[in-house]
């Protein structure tokens, strides 16, 4: 933790602390610029994890989502995609499933993570939503999601649409992560692939380099600060409580 704010020039006039009466002021972390510059710095590969959201044979959510893991690999990062066949519906089976646990698992390792579904009757899929379902916010004291960098993407069958994004930076902005600006929705998906199921040159395509390239200098940039950056007072403030319970 930083160094708390001592010094409370706004409550000055009025006596100070008697000002915030609710507030653990021995808690409260004055913000510390020199935190933002880590110590040492990572030097591995980006981990970077994909998620897509349909179990057609011809997926179009799925050949996008192999097309990023291709750039991403190609700028240096570490890339792996997880397959949704055989995940079963959340809460219907233990967490040890093998399919959950692999999902957890890879979602702990990764640094940033790439979610991609289609978008059906104005929404993202049950197969796409039933994976972020499974990744819980906290699994004792780790937090498989809070602090890692996310890009999200979408195709559709017809015009262009962004419900689906919209809706994942929903859910990444609840499961704590950093969401990249960029975003790539790829309408009339059918026409954007080729039988093996690579991306043909399109603006759609240039916008998948910008996202994946945006994703890697953002994953740079966050990793080694995100303990920082996501600590929270409330968190501080639960903490102590817990200690306090617990020399009961």
């Amino acid at each position: 933790m930083g160094s708390t704010i001592d010094h409370d020039p706004a409550g000055a006039a009025t006596g100070g602390a008697e000002t915030f009466p609710a507030l653990e002021r021995g808690l409260l972390a004055a913000p510390d610029p020199a935190r933002l510059e880590p110590a040492a710095r990572a030097t591995h590969r980006p981990r970077v994890l994909l998620l897509y959201g349909s179990l057609r044979e011809r997926s179009y959510s799925r050949f996008l989502t192999e097309e990023a893991a291709r750039l991403l690999e190609l700028m240096g990062a570490e890339a792996r995609i997880f397959d949704p066949r055989g995940l079963p519906v959340a809460q219907s089976v233990p967490p040890e499933h093998p399919k959950v646990r692999e999902l957890r698992e890879l979602s702990l390792w990764s640094e940033a993570q790439v979610w991609c579904s289609p978008e059906m009757h104005g929404a993202i899929t049950g197969v796409m939503k039933n994976q972020i379902d499974w990744i819980p916010l906290e699994i004792g004291a780790m937090r498989p999601t809070q602090g890692r960098v996310l890009a999200v993407m979408q195709v559709s069958g017809g015009s262009q649409s962004f419900n689906a994004v919209n809706t994942l930076r929903l859910l990444g902005r609840w499961m704590r992560m950093f969401t990249i600006p960029n975003q790539s929705s790829v309408a009339k998906a059918y026409e954007q692939f080729d039988e093996a199921g690579r991306m043909l040159p399109s603006s759609y395509y240039d916008r998948l380099v910008d996202v994946m390239e945006e994703l890697v200098r953002f994953t740079w940039l966050l990793r080694d600060r995100a303990e920082y950056l996501v600590d929270r007072y409330s968190e501080r403030r639960q903490a102590l409580a817990s200690v306090a319970t617990d020399r009961l």
